[in-house]
């Protein structure tokens, strides 16, 4: 997909401020209690996901998140398909004082390739 410029100018300020996690350390970091937070829309979450991650769209992330992840110091990986929405969500998440936000690099889209 091609995106504006702007669009991607604040992506890329995005995974300036929060660090990316490759896809091969998801699983481990789940397992010591990370949540995987699907900020894709409904639809997209529905296809296909990470099993037993938290599904809050993008559009909705900064109304609902703090109902559905209290703890500020829980470590999120944030997740779309690629990078750039799960940059700015986990950026999003940093600047409402959630310390370990992170985003998934390469989103499900690698996160899948490590099975194929």
């Amino acid at each position: 997909m091609a995106y504006t410029e702007k669009f991607q100018k604040l992506a890329d300020i995005a995974c300036s401020h929060v660090d990316g996690i490759a896809a091969d350390k998801v699983d481990t970091l789940l397992a010591a209690g990370a949540v995987a937070l699907d900020i894709r829309d409904g639809e997209e979450h529905q296809a296909d996901h990470i099993p037993g991650s938290l599904n809050i769209s993008r559009g909705k992330l900064e109304m609902l998140v703090e109902s559905e992840i209290p703890d500020l110091d829980t470590q999120v990986l944030c997740y779309c398909n690629a990078v750039n929405r799960g940059a700015l969500s986990a950026d999003t998440l940093r600047q409402m004082g959630y310390v370990n936000a992170k985003y998934i690099d390469g989103g499900l889209i690698a996160y899948r390739a490590l099975s194929d």
